[in-house]
């Protein structure tokens, strides 16, 4: 290739590069090789779309490893407002999750375009447990005290709570997104009982919390 004089940033029809295929098929010689010749780290594909975004929805944690020593911008969000750890929350990597939080410890603030946190990523797919371990991990590394807030909107958003005695951490089970549903009502959706029975059991959510004007509990979502 290199014989030939090939663009490294050649891009298809949806303007992936080929460091995005790469990092996507979690080929980390090839993303060695394309960082090592000048590629773009942070390209954008089609929906805003990083190879470090690719990367975080598999499990390789070396190829994201190589993209954020190469300079890969965790903070980046695509068109839907998520940033690699909203994407690593979605697919539950525990060890993506802390690395990440490691990289770049404020990436874990942050929400789509309709006001979806991790915590309503993970219950939606039943990625609870990784995302559990990230939030341990944050308050072992940066012990904050931050606590539930509201915004002008009056949509409450995540945040986590540190005290000195158990529970480890206490995050605001009923953030809703945009849609007005919460956690709960996401992970009744996609049936994820492991994460409904964390939120109602664990952590005290109320099991006919209403959603939406047309006050929709989780029992009507799971119906769907």
């Amino acid at each position: 290739l290199e014989e030939l004089e090939l663009d490294m940033e050649v891009a298809n029809g949806d303007y992936k590069r080929p460091l995005h295929e790469a990092a996507s098929a979690g080929h980390g010689e090839c993303v060695s090789y394309l960082l090592a010749k000048g590629a773009c780290v942070d390209a954008l594909k089609r929906g805003d779309w990083t190879p470090l975004m690719m990367a975080c929805t598999r499990q390789n944690l070396e190829v994201i490893k190589d993209l954020v020593e190469h300079g890969a911008n965790p903070l980046l969000k695509n068109k839907d407002g998520w940033n690699c750890f909203h994407i690593a929350s979605r697919e539950g990597h525990g060890q993506v999750l802390s690395y990440l939080l490691a990289a770049s410890p404020s990436s874990w603030d942050t929400e789509s375009t309709t006001r979806r946190t991790p915590l309503h990523t993970a219950a939606m797919h039943g990625c609870w447990d990784g995302c559990r371990d990230a939030v341990e991990l944050l308050l072992e590394r940066e012990s904050p005290d931050l606590r539930l807030m509201t915004l002008p909107e009056g949509l409450p958003r995540l945040f986590i709570t540190s005290s000195s005695s158990p529970p480890l951490f206490q995050a605001c089970p009923t953030a809703v997104d945009a849609l007005g549903a919460q956690a709960l009502h996401r992970a009744a959706v996609t049936a994820q009982d492991g994460a409904i029975r964390f939120l109602v059991a664990e952590l005290g959510v109320g099991v006919n919390e209403r959603a939406t004007a047309l006050q929709l509990t989780a029992l009507h979502y799971a119906a769907k």
